[in-house]
């Protein structure tokens, strides 16, 4: 698999220079870019994996999540100076219910199906419950609320308070789980990543996650301008291509990563990737491009429509009651992809 991704990247990468210069069709560059992405997205995971073995479940899940997310904070930055903030909005809601339902729901079928009873830290799960009812419960239904009796402007002012406590709940929560209680809920995997020797060393690992990054910001500005030809080619809604199309290339990385861990029984660390990669979206990629609207021409007040707004609320609920006992099998994995597709189904009908 690693020989396939290193000739998509090495074969991805040129095409997709070369496409963009020559302009070459939009739906055969849109297909391209995508793949390369997808590739790319890999080596991103291999080097975040490296840096987890050597500095642990916790920081490592981040790393993954961090620079993982990176990808369709790129994606989505490129997507708002285009004026395309319908798709930023869907994109996030991708985001939440790909990270859910599809991630969280592979890792736990897939390792399920090859260890009967997978168990990851209970404590950090109830933790992140308390955080994703928060996140999405609370910071994404308020203003949707609010905003039925406000005016453009007042919505679009009380989303940016939103996002700065956000943003400032995340950065205690970091500080919380990586400084003040590190250490305190004691994960029962991270005596045995100490043993493990990681494929590449901190410093090939952290230069490789930097030029991978920097290759994936050029390809997105492209494939960001493909989305109205492919739309109109394929009949495909905003909203769709939002939700399915960007999320599952934009969280390629954190799809990889988590599954990788699943199999090989560190839950803790697929775990981390999947709920942490939500709460990271919800808390600070969500408001970062928030800020960052002001200043575009087009600003993005967090108001999504009921179909995102529902689907979102009803993956945080099924995931904390699946996940709150820190325990997981391939059975609970299938009921969170079940959902995924349900609602994908019905994001593509509208």
């Amino acid at each position: 698999m690693n020989k396939i991704f290193a000739i998509m990247v090495f074969a991805g990468v040129p095409l997709s220079v070369i496409g963009a210069l020559l302009h070459w069709p939009a739906v055969m560059m849109f297909v391209v870019y995508c793949f390369t992405i997808i590739a790319l997205a890999s080596y991103m995971g291999r080097a975040t994996e490296s840096l987890a073995i050597i500095a642990g479940p916790r920081i490592g899940g981040l790393l993954n999540a961090t620079f993982g997310n990176a990808v369709e904070l790129i994606i989505s930055i490129f997507s708002l100076k285009a004026g395309l903030v319908e798709v930023v909005l869907a994109s996030l809601t991708g985001s939440v219910l790909g990270n859910l339902l599809l991630v969280a729901g592979l890792s736990f079928f897939l390792g399920g199906l090859k260890f009967k009873r997978q168990k990851f830290n209970v404590y950090d799960a109830r933790h992140n419950s308390g955080l994703l009812m928060f996140a999405v419960i609370v910071a994404f239904v308020i203003p949707e609320i609010f905003s039925l009796k406000m005016t453009g402007d007042k919505t679009f002012s009380l989303s940016i308070g939103i996002a700065v406590i956000m943003i400032l709940l995340y950065l205690a929560a970091l500080f919380f789980k990586l400084v003040t209680h590190r250490g305190v809920y004691h994960s029962t995997q991270e005596s045995q990543e100490e043993h493990e020797e990681p494929e590449w060393k901190k410093g090939k690992a952290m230069v490789i996650l930097a030029l991978a990054t920097i290759a994936v910001a050029y390809v997105s500005e492209n494939l960001v301008h493909t989305f109205e030809v492919v739309a109109d080619k394929f009949g495909w809604s905003e909203l769709f291509i939002g939700v399915i199309i960007v999320a599952i290339v934009g969280n390629a990385a954190e799809h990889a990563s988590a599954v990788l861990m699943s199999m090989k029984n560190k839950m803790d660390i697929a775990v981390e990737i999947a709920i942490g990669s939500t709460l990271q979206v919800a808390m600070f990629v969500a408001p970062i491009l928030v800020l960052a609207s002001m200043f575009f021409e087009h600003s993005m007040p967090l108001i999504f429509t009921l179909p995102e707004l529902i689907s979102m609320v009803t993956a945080v609920l099924l995931t904390i009651v699946i996940q709150n006992d820190g325990e997981s099998n391939w059975f609970e994995g299938l009921t969170l992809i079940a959902a995924y597709f349900i609602m994908g189904i019905g994001f593509y009908l509208l």
